[in-house]
């Protein structure tokens, strides 16, 4: 019976994944390139509104809508 506990335990430890935490670093990755982006673009991030944005601020606004895509399938669908 003890034997079962382990190998249980052990395929359990060898199939986990990240998926929170791994979102969250992501999270934290998008916001720190979205906001070097806006500085180069010569903005702040949060402070520019869409409509009055050029279009070095709107690249980067697609980009980080893509970053974060990305981030919710690393946290959906991680990586065994």
């Amino acid at each position: 019976m003890r034997i079962t506990k382990v190998v249980t335990i052990s395929a359990l430890a060898a199939t986990s994944n990240a998926g929170p935490v791994a979102y969250g670093i992501c999270q934290a990755g998008c916001a720190t390139v979205v906001t070097a982006c806006y500085a180069a673009g010569g903005a702040t991030w949060g402070a520019t509104a869409g409509a009055t944005a050029g279009p070095t601020i709107l690249a980067c606004n697609s980009a980080f809508g893509s970053c974060q895509a990305a981030c919710w399938a690393a946290a959906i669908f991680p990586c065994p």
